[in-house]
């Protein structure tokens, strides 16, 4: 018997034979490497060595294993499938340390929804971090800083405020804005507080309707880029889709000065795995918005879960979130929420349809 690299109970005979192992694994990528190398925690993979058929935590006191021998996994139940069984040193496939860590972070978004939050300071005592320690561990679990989140969730009960008829005064002060100019500064509602209460009377959009092989496509710009898309099986449908975002705003059809954008968006309908290069005018919360990036980083082809998304973004236990986050997003194809599917492989919801959600994944299956 001989030891080799990785953990101290990673031993095999060396006239043993090869493992073989479940599925495709790719060589792990240089920042996930660098995490390991450097034995710096990371809550978004666990790795795998070939040679000793373990995978660990990054950060695992043991011997560094050679590069070539490394492969990465979202989570160690994907690991486990592969054919690699848990390390007994950092035992990674225990989630008792994770499990108390969401709590106090939990409890911690608790107090940041307060309609009067306490300093993050004060946050970071009551759930017995420093504070350095809870911003870190904050944006590890939910994905952005506590600052982030706090000021996502002011934005969102100032948007409750004003969707359920209040003035523009009453709302800013109801949401926890120290001034009058804080709403319109921050962005919040990606257009001013008056407008967004009245539906949106006021903003312009441009936009062009166009047939595609998926039936309809409703192309929507501003000045800022593209700012919706929609498949539908006709007109009416795709368009009653974009007013009922804004139902007030000023929409105005003009097919030729869209013709080159609807043509580009109608060639990604028919290959989704092709590059979009044109700007988007995406207007989102701060976790949606991270979400919908981490999604345009998803290989075509490559389907992946809502919990692998969930990590990807930090938010470990944030699979429903990540789920209403792609139900949220109005810009079907450009950003590719049809990648994302059920842990079983199998095809959840899509905002314009399954059938259409299992053409676009075929068709990037080639």
């Amino acid at each position: 018997m001989i030891r080799t690299a990785g953990c101290r109970s990673n031993v095999r005979s060396a006239a043993g034979p090869r493992k073989r192992y479940a599925g495709t694994m790719e060589p792990i990528d240089d920042a996930r490497w660098d995490t390991v190398r450097t034995r710096n925690s990371d809550d978004r993979f666990v790795f795998a060595v070939r040679t000793t058929s373990i995978y660990c935590r990054p950060g695992c006191p043991s011997r560094t294993p050679a590069r070539r021998n490394v492969f990465a996994f979202g989570d160690a139940r994907s690991a486990e499938q592969a054919g690699f069984r848990a390390c007994k040193r950092c035992a990674p496939d225990d989630v008792t340390a994770d499990a108390e860590r969401v709590r106090l972070i939990e409890r911690a978004c608790a107090l940041l929804a307060a309609d009067e939050p306490q300093p993050l300071e004060a946050i970071a005592r009551e759930v017995g971090l420093s504070r350095f320690h809870f911003q870190r561990t904050f944006r590890r679990v939910v994905g952005v800083t506590p600052g982030e989140y706090a000021r996502a969730r002011r934005a969102e009960r100032f948007r409750t405020r004003l969707a359920s008829g209040a003035s523009v005064t009453a709302a800013i002060h109801d949401a926890g804005y120290g001034s009058s100019s804080r709403p319109y500064a921050s962005g919040a509602l990606g257009m001013t507080p008056s407008r967004y209460r009245a539906g949106g009377r006021g903003e312009r959009a441009t936009y062009a309707i166009a047939a595609c092989s998926l039936g309809r496509v409703l192309v929507a710009t501003t000045d800022r880029g593209v700012c919706a898309i929609e498949l539908g099986d006709d007109d009416e449908a795709v368009l009653a889709a974009l007013a009922r975002h804004v139902p007030n705003a000023e929409l105005r059809r003009d097919d030729d000065a869209l013709r080159a954008t609807v043509a580009a968006v109608v060639a990604l309908v028919d290959d989704p795995g092709a590059p979009f290069e044109l700007p988007l005018d995406v207007r989102g919360t701060a976790f949606q918005r991270r979400v919908w990036n981490a999604l345009r980083g998803v290989r075509p082809g490559e389907p992946v879960t809502y919990a692998s998304i969930a990590r990807a973004v930090g938010s470990p236990h944030g699979a429903q979130a990540v789920g209403a986050a792609c139900a949220a997003n109005r810009l079907a194809v450009a950003i590719p929420c049809h990648r994302v599917v059920r842990e079983d492989g199998g095809l959840a919801g899509y905002r314009w349809g399954i059938e259409r959600k299992r053409a676009l994944l075929a068709r990037e299956r080639g």
